[in-house]
């Protein structure tokens, strides 16, 4: 079970956090892996990383919100691989902070661009080569916890985050007899430098509603990539598996 040999994975932001993570779980279990992200630095630390595992791997520069950047990285990953199997839409941000009706409409196009649009641009071309080669594929989008609670200060990330989780929804529907299954992971707090970029206050409360006593490290994150990218996974499809050590159902 769960033997990704001769499989495919993209990962976007797979040069550090849950996209490492993700790439990391993928090739344990035999996947070959494309890491695409804008900073070559990281890119070529998590490739040293990826391969000191064993891992086959190539590490291809792009900027997600960039349409052209984004055919230019999957025709090189097809250059290199052969074929593309799986696509972890993990790239994305937090976005602006402050009070909603204060933001300007550009703030709110900006979130939309990195979280939504982003997915929507990554997704297209691996469709395109899954369904031209009427072979089954998966699609996973990195969501959020804040898609399912209130994140005051922060409601752009939410709306995004919750926006895949329809696209996730329709595009189960339009793929699901191709043979292409869609779902979504819904992080709650996990140690990685975006979240650690936060308050106190606000860390300190993640780990009081934590149901199991601690958050969450980056290996949490390895088992669930491994599952929605294999053959195990073929009966789950149009989902959002949340992963938060039961966080957002504490009572406190």
């Amino acid at each position: 079970m769960f033997d990704l040999t001769d499989h495919v994975s993209i990962v976007t932001g797979g040069n550090g956090g849950l996209g490492l993570a993700y790439g990391k779980g993928l090739v344990k279990s035999g996947a070959k892996l494309a890491i695409w992200g804008r900073n070559e630095a990281k890119n070529a630390a998590a490739l040293e990383e990826i391969r000191a595992m064993g891992g086959d791997a190539e590490a291809f520069a792009c900027d997600v919100t960039d349409e052209g950047e984004i055919e230019k990285a999957f025709a090189q990953t097809l250059d290199r691989f052969g074929q593309v199997d799986s696509c972890f839409a993990n790239a994305g941000g937090g976005g602006f902070r402050g009070m909603s009706h204060k933001v300007g409409r550009q703030a709110w196009l900006d979130a939309v661009d990195l979280n939504l649009m982003s997915v929507v641009q990554t997704w297209a071309p691996v469709t395109e080569h899954l369904l031209a080669r009427q072979a089954p594929g998966r699609l996973v989008v990195t969501s959020s916890i804040a898609a399912l609670v209130g994140t005051g200060g922060a409601a752009g990330y939410s709306t995004t985050k919750a926006a895949v989780i329809g696209l996730v929804q329709a595009l189960a529907v339009e793929l699901g007899r191709a043979g292409i299954r869609v779902n979504a992971i819904l992080p709650g707090f996990v140690e990685t430098e975006m979240s650690m970029n936060t308050s106190k206050e606000f860390q300190d409360s993640a780990r009081r509603k934590s149901a199991i006593g601690r958050i969450g490290e980056l290996e949490d994150m390895e088992g669930v990539a491994v599952f929605l990218a294999s053959r195990e996974s073929d009966f789950m499809t149009g989902q959002g598996i949340v992963l938060d050590g039961g966080n957002s159902i504490f009572p406190l």
